[in-house]
């Protein structure tokens, strides 16, 4: 149980599940949206009601689903489903635990892969052994609160939306359902992302395609553990009961973990990212609360769209990269040398103290000429 007990706030469950009157102003959204939706031409939603329909099948990051990297044909609705699970998950070799809000039961939440000006109908579901309401809010989609005035979920339902994917590029998806509750629920874990490839693939510079053999999705996340009065991180029963503590951490902005996709040592041995030398390997970053500065240890970013526009030319050969708190960013890289690759954030503090780091582990050939041991170490 945690420290505040007897002084924690007491919220009834409705107040708890709707957060704050922030909420109401995504009700109104949701009726504009319906008399919209009711005006709307009749051809319009007979044409899309006649697109092709393909079921994207979401896998645990760091994959990615199945998916073409050029469109096959013109658009098409992509239906998605995402899941939201309130779980307890542990964050470290010590034990500290946090109850995480989850799409799908992972943190960060599926990767979801469409094309420019395919729709996206997501289906989502809040079960009734979750506590909390939920919504979520698309970057990648058009409209007022990216959708998050239209799915409103408590336990128990389910809601389903549709957006057009009219901006090619990577972006964040994120639960915000309202005034406090939005950076609390992003904090335990409740953002994602999505990739909206352009039509005709990606390109570099000069339009220059750009293809990649594996694709491989890091999502870095801080966490704000409360401790006791030995310095030891509390632990609750039930989701939510941190609510009054996390708020005091937060509140200091020090995160308690930073780390890559939900945990310290998630991307680290034996889970580490595999690759072999001569493949070209795409990294998506998000990093929906934070800045950070992504960098492959002994590597270098061959194409980078570090704010995650694929409308835009790559920056090439890069050493670092840059990417905004509430945004995901792109890079590619061609393996030429097999081993141990570390890819960190930069700020090595975070990195090796807090935790975000993980390991590519690269088969093939050695080549002495791009890098050799000239003489072992030996007494001077």
């Amino acid at each position: 149980m945690g420290k505040s007990d007897t002084d924690q706030e007491t919220l009834s469950r409705r107040n708890f599940l709707a957060g704050t009157a922030v909420v109401g102003a995504g009700l109104i959204v949701a009726e504009m949206a319906s008399t919209n939706a009711a005006a709307a031409s009749a051809k319009t939603e007979q044409e899309i009601a006649a697109l092709p329909r393909v079921k994207q099948e979401m896998v645990a990051p760091p994959f990615f689903p199945k998916h073409d990297q050029v469109a096959r044909g013109g658009p098409t609705v992509v239906e998605v489903r995402l899941v939201i699970e309130e779980k307890k998950m542990v964050l470290d070799d010590n034990g500290a635990e946090i109850w995480a809000l989850t799409f799908n039961g992972s943190v960060p939440g599926p990767m979801i892969v469409v094309h420019e000006n395919d729709y996206v109908e997501l289906t989502l579901v809040n079960p009734d052994t979750n506590a909390m309401e939920h919504n979520i809010d698309f970057h990648a989609s058009t409209g007022a609160l990216g959708g998050g005035g239209l799915t409103h979920v408590t336990p128990g339902e389910e809601c389903v939306l549709r957006f057009k994917a009219t901006k090619a590029g990577v972006f964040v998806y994120h639960c915000a359902p309202g005034g406090a509750m939005i950076p609390y629920h992003v904090v335990h874990g409740m953002n994602g992302a999505i990739m909206v490839l352009p039509r005709d693939g990606l390109k570099g510079k000069g339009g220059t395609p750009v293809g990649y053999d594996r694709a491989y999705y890091i999502g870095e996340q801080d966490y704000y553990l409360a401790k006791d009065e030995d310095g030891e991180y509390l632990k609750y029963d039930t989701a939510g009961e941190d609510y009054a503590d996390s708020m005091e951490v937060m509140a200091t902005l020090i995160p308690s973990h930073i780390v890559f996709n939900g945990a310290v040592g998630a991307l680290t041995g034996d889970k580490a990212l595999k690759a072999k030398v001569g493949e070209t390997v795409l990294i998506v970053h998000s990093q929906a609360n934070r800045d950070t500065r992504p960098h492959l240890i002994g590597g270098h970013g061959d194409n980078v769209w570090s704010t995650g526009s694929f409308t835009d030319d790559p920056q090439t050969g890069l050493e670092t990269w840059f990417i905004a708190g509430g945004a995901a960013g792109a890079v590619t890289y061609t393996f030429k040398q097999p081993g141990l690759y570390a890819y960190v954030n930069h700020n090595l503090i975070e990195a090796v103290l807090k935790g975000a780091a993980a390991h590519f582990v690269v088969e093939g050939k050695w080549d002495n000429d791009l890098m050799m041991q000239v003489k072992k170490p030996t007494a001077i």
